[in-house]
Formats: C-alpha cells, sequence, structure tokens
C-alpha cells in the first residue's frame, strides 16, 4: 500500500506544471558557460546602453544648447551608426569570429560613453554618439548570431526548442531595457556625465568577463575567409522575404515613440503615463516571455509564431482604431492605449525568438553573423522610410480612426512575404 501511494504521488509531482520561475531556473541551469556569458552580457549591455541614451535628447537641447532639428539629427545618426552597420559587423564576426569582435565593441563603447559626458562641443558630442553607435554594430551581431548558432545546436542535441534559449536572450535585453534608465534616473540626480562613466563602468566590466571567459575558438563556429556573400544574401528571396515581415514588427514597435505619444496626449493632455505604459512593456516580457515562448514551441512552427505575432500587433493597432470615434478621455482615455501595448508585447514575445530562430536556416554556411546583421539592417531601413510616412500620414489630419487602421494593415498584410519553414539553409543560395 505504502509503495502504491508512492507512486501516485509522484506521478502527480511529475504532472504538476512548474512555476514560470522554476523553469527558468531548471532552463539556466542546463546552459553552457558560453551561454550564461552571452546572455549575461545582453542584459549588462542593456543596463550600461539604457542608463545613458534615454537622457541624452534632454542633454543636448539643454545643457549643450542645441537646436530641435540638431538634437534630431544626432539621435538620427547614433540610430543609423547603429542599426544601419549591423551588416557591416555580422560580416567581421563571420570573418574574424565572436571574440575579438566583441572586445573592439566594448572598447569603442567605453570610449563613446567617456567621450560624451565630457563633449561640449557639437562635433565632439557627434563623435562621440557615433563611436557609441558602431561599437553595438559590433558585439551585438557576435552576440545575437552566437546564440542563434548555439540555440540551433541545443536544439539538434534535442534539448529542447531554439526558441526558449532565443526567448531567455530576450528576457535578459528586457529586464536590461527596465534597469538601466532606473539606474540612469538615479545618477542624474548627480549630473549626466555620472551617468555616462557609469556606463563605461558597466562595458568595462563585460569587457572583463569576456577577456576571461570568452574562449579564442568556439567549437563549431566556421570562420569564412573567402569574400564575398553580400551578392548571395542580396538575391535570397526567402531571407529577405523574413526581413521584411520582421521589419514591419519593427516598425509598429516604433510606434511605441511615435504614435502612441500623440494618442496619450490626447487622452490625457500630458505624457506623463507614457512612462507606466512603457514599465508594462518591460513587466510583461520579463515575467512572461518564456512561457509565451514555451506555450508556442508546443503547439506553433516558425512560421505560425510569426504569423499569430504579427496579426496580434495589427489587433493592437486595430483597438484603438475603433475606439477613437468615441473620443474617450482621462483613464477610460487609455484603456486603448494600454490594450495596444499589451497587444504590441505579446506580438513581439511570439516574432522576435521566431525570426530570430529562422535566420540560421536561411543562412550561408558559415555566414550567420552576416545574415544576423543585415536582418537588423535590413528592416532597420524599412522602418527609416516607414517612420517618415507614418509621421506623414498622422499629420494630413485624417479621420482619427485612419492612421490606425493603416497601421494595422502593414503586419496583417505581411504575414503572406513570410517563407514557408520547411525551406532550410541549403538552399539559402537559390536566386530570383
Amino acid at each position: 500500500m505504502t509503495d502504491l501511494i508512492s507512486r501516485v504521488l509522484a506521478r502527480r509531482s511529475a504532472r504538476t506544471p512548474k512555476t514560470p520561475s522554476e523553469s527558468t531556473w531548471r532552463l539556466w541551469k542546463e546552459l553552457s558557460p558560453l551561454l550564461r556569458l552571452l546572455i549575461l552580457t545582453q542584459l549588462a549591455f542593456n543596463i550600461g546602453f539604457y542608463a545613458v541614451l534615454p537622457f541624452l535628447a534632454e542633454h543636448l537641447g539643454t545643457a549643450i544648447g542645441m537646436a530641435g532639428w540638431l538634437v534630431g539629427f544626432v539621435l538620427g545618426l547614433r540610430t543609423f551608426s547603429q542599426q544601419g552597420l549591423f551588416v557591416v559587423g555580422g560580416w567581421l564576426v563571420d570573418r574574424f569570429g565572436v571574440r575579438p569582435v566583441v572586445l573592439a565593441g566594448c572598447v569603442l563603447r567605453i570610449a563613446g560613453f567617456a567621450w560624451l559626458g565630457y563633449a561640449e562641443a557639437s562635433w565632439a558630442v557627434i563623435g562621440a554618439v557615433l563611436v557609441i553607435g558602431f561599437a553595438a554594430a559590433l558585439f551585438s551581431p557576435a552576440v545575437e548570431s552566437e546564440v542563434a548558432r548555439q540555440a540551433v545546436v541545443w536544439e539538434e542535441e534535442g534539448r529542447g526548442s531554439r526558441t526558449r534559449l532565443l526567448a531567455l536572450f530576450s528576457v535578459a535585453g528586457q529586464a536590461g531595457a527596465f534597469v538601466g534608465p532606473l539606474l540612469g534616473g538615479l545618477l542624474l540626480a548627480v549630473d549626466f556625465r555620472t551617468a555616462c562613466l557609469a556606463g563605461a563602468v558597466v562595458f568595462v566590466l563585460v569587457l572583463a568577463g569576456h577577456l576571461w571567459l570568452m574562449p579564442q575558438h568556439i567549437p563549431g563556429r566556421v570562420r569564412t575567409r573567402e569574400r564575398g556573400g553580400t551578392g548571395v544574401l542580396l538575391r535570397n528571396r526567402r531571407f529577405l522575404a523574413l526581413c521584411g515581415a520582421y521589419g514591419s514588427y519593427l516598425l509598429a514597435y516604433n510606434q511605441l515613440y511615435l504614435a502612441l505619444p500623440d494618442e496619450v496626449r490626447r487622452a490625457t493632455g500630458s505624457q506623463a503615463p507614457l512612462s507606466w505604459l512603457f514599465a508594462l512593456s518591460s513587466v510583461l516580457v520579463v515575467f512572461t516571455q518564456l512561457p509565451v515562448t514555451r506555450w508556442a514551441g508546443d503547439r506553433l512552427d516558425l512560421r505560425r509564431s510569426m504569423t499569430a505575432g504579427l496579426l496580434l500587433i495589427a489587433a493592437g493597432f486595430a483597438v484603438v482604431a475603433a475606439a477613437r470615434p468615441a473620443g474617450w478621455t482621462g483613464a477610460a482615455g487609455l484603456l486603448p492605449a494600454a490594450g495596444f501595448v499589451v497587444l504590441l508585447t505579446v506580438g513581439q514575445m511570439l516574432v522576435v525568438p521566431a525570426a530570430r530562430a529562422w535566420v540560421p536556416d536561411l543562412a550561408e554556411e558559415g555566414r550567420i553573423g552576416l545574415y544576423m546583421g543585415a536582418l537588423s539592417s535590413v528592416s532597420g531601413l524599412i522602418v527609416l522610410a516607414g517612420s517618415a510616412a507614418t509621421g506623414s500620414l498622422l499629420d494630413l489630419g485624417l479621420p482619427a480612426a485612419v492612421p490606425w487602421l493603416v497601421l494595422a494593415a502593414v503586419p496583417a498584410l505581411t504575414v503572406a512575404l513570410l517563407p514557408r519553414r520547411e525551406e532550410r539553409a541549403e538552399e539559402a543560395g537559390e536566386t530570383a
């Protein structure tokens, strides 16, 4: 009888679902030291970055005294020197390996933050911002591409879905994006220079960690000595289709900084509630990304996961479009905006890990860094063009719901661009 009771209790215990924290801790313990290093690196990157950059515009306009157009120009240069040059960083990773590119990026980021802290002239600020942006264009493709490659190995070894690892990577990045501004806000009580130097210190720690722990050569990582690869990439219709779909997500995400502030100001007369909506997005990712990814991994392949995510994002825009004719204000007026943020964030949790997990299947052998960098660069160009069009759309004086309906249509329509899941890496070189 005792044995029977013990077996029943054991079966019930095996069927008891693990809490998200238990599941996350178990996954963390199963990771290799290299993966732990890379995921902690992403956390540290974002803490250091977001301790400084959210406060840059205010510093340039007030402390430096730049005109509004010049502030916008400087911020645009930072984005271009980062996202636009990801493809360069990715190529360098394939050519020279992960370790030297990450180390070079950390050195540049340290120098850039220190320079920015002391920069007073416009030319000095612009130089510092360009260095800061290019630093990210080096280390981000290096880290992202290696995590994606390791995730494929993880899946091939039968240890679970690759998207779970990439989801944990996203959680680390979002946690850093949440902690960074809090740290920066505290340091600004001293001054902007202190925030910059603290950001530089974070990257000194990352540099030391990689010097000590990152191997000279990562087993299984193939360096590509041959030149070229860009031409094949530009003829890779499946990969470019993925970039188009991913770009529509990034364009939608960019509306947190373009369309959403207008909606919040209309509803409340102030942009103060924006910080709470941003916090809501961060908290959702940190605490629900892994459960959402686990749920999707059990039921959806990569294409269906991205499809569901893009449709949820479209639904978020549609919620605001449906509510705009009512003209709600105050707390009630914020409900559609909160619904938009929630749906956008859940859609993001489905789209981002799936897109990153898909890249190794579509990339040429030995060029995963180039393709991972190109995913960001091509998508960034789509956002650049789409943001200009969105700004014009919001200024045209159209009926209140129309811009939001147009924005809803973009991710919904790009679902048709997604390549079929069964198309593997060996087909990546097929031309149009």
